[in-house]
């Protein structure tokens, strides 16, 4: 079940100095670079300015979404790869993120988010908290594979429902919104998002990492996950629920962002061992760092318009998959 770790204190040590780095430097780049002397000296004179003002409404929002959203991924994607044994799972295998970019669409198709704020963010949580529930009506009884079929059937229909919204969307305006929202996005979000995600990835990461001891007791097979007082019924609902609750969330402000699920767990997991409860919270913040590095990165990159997170993490994410997928049948029995 498990695989002696290798001593890892001073690696996550220098990762958690990263991320502190990182969040520094996210909130002096962009599209008006800031000085640190500048900002220290607004604060002490205790009479904000323009930059400051940038940094507090636009900029830590901004990073702290970042954050959160990419520890909700990196942690559901570590919880789902040991639900379903699957080194290949993420976040979209129980179709929580197609669900909740649906609900966003269908806010943007109707007009609702163009009088309320929240209301894409509002309509994505209900259709991630939707999805997640048709995948597990679907699945519930037939084990972890009936799941991944299941997730996999919701993210069918939420794909081809997204595809009907753009082929009849009222307007060109309408349909350039829905585009720029499922390409994925943290510009422009504000403390109101923060907010609204907040409580949802913290009760769902709580979730999250309660299954831990399931999660281990599950890598050695399902009737040993029995034997040893492990309830699977209340395990998936959790790992469902829980991934709901935070991936939802996130999708639901920042639209879809795929391969950070994937990837965090994967990269943990060589310095923790492959006792799954181990990977859990490392990836989470693996999942963040990987997430807040690729928004700065999206500031820094310049081809015309700023380049949207959830392409940019496509597009360093399939590499490593297509990796992975070869490793995988290289060792494969």
């Amino acid at each position: 079940m498990t695989v002696a770790p290798r001593p890892a204190h001073h690696l996550f040590a220098l990762i958690a100095i990263l991320l502190v780095a990182l969040f520094a430097i996210s909130l002096l780049i962009g599209a008006v670079w800031l000085s640190p002397v500048e900002l220290i000296h607004e604060v002490l004179e205790k009479q904000p300015q323009l930059g400051l003002l940038i940094v507090t409404e636009l900029r830590l929002p901004r990073t702290i979404l970042a954050c959160l959203v990419g520890a909700a991924l990196g942690l559901s994607g570590a919880a789902l790869q040991g639900l379903t044994r699957n080194p290949l799972a993420e976040p979209g295998l129980l179709g929580v993120t197609a669900g909740a970019a649906l609900g966003a669409v269908i806010a943007i198709y109707f007009g609702m988010a163009t009088q309320y704020v929240i209301a894409a963010p509002f309509m994505g949580l209900i259709g991630g908290l939707l999805a997640s529930a048709l995948t597990f009506a679907l699945g519930s009884g037939g084990g972890a594979i009936a799941l991944v079929l299941a997730g996999a059937a919701v993210s069918s229909l939420a794909a081809a429902c997204i595809s009907v919204a753009l082929n009849l969307a009222p307007n060109p305006y309408a349909a350039y919104e829905i585009m720029t929202w499922l390409m994925g996005s943290l510009a422009d979000r504000s403390w109101t998002h923060v907010w609204m995600v907040l409580p949802f990835v913290v009760a769902g990461g709580a979730m999250l990492v309660a299954t831990g001891r399931g999660l281990d007791g599950l890598s050695l097979g399902e009737m040993q996950a029995q034997s040893l007082g492990t309830d699977l019924g209340r395990l998936r609902i959790s790992c469902i629920l829980g991934t709901a609750l935070a991936v939802g969330a996130a999708t639901s402000v920042t639209g879809a962002i795929g391969f950070i699920g994937l990837v965090a767990p994967h990269l943990v997991r060589p310095f923790v061992g492959h006792q799954p409860s181990r990977v859990l919270l490392p990836a989470a913040v693996v999942g963040a760092l990987l997430l807040l590095a690729a928004d700065i990165a999206t500031r820094l990159l310049h081809f015309g318009p700023e380049m949207k997170l959830g392409v940019l993490t496509s597009l360093i994410g399939t590499p490593f998959f297509f990796w992975l997928v070869v490793k995988i049948k290289r060792t494969a029995p």
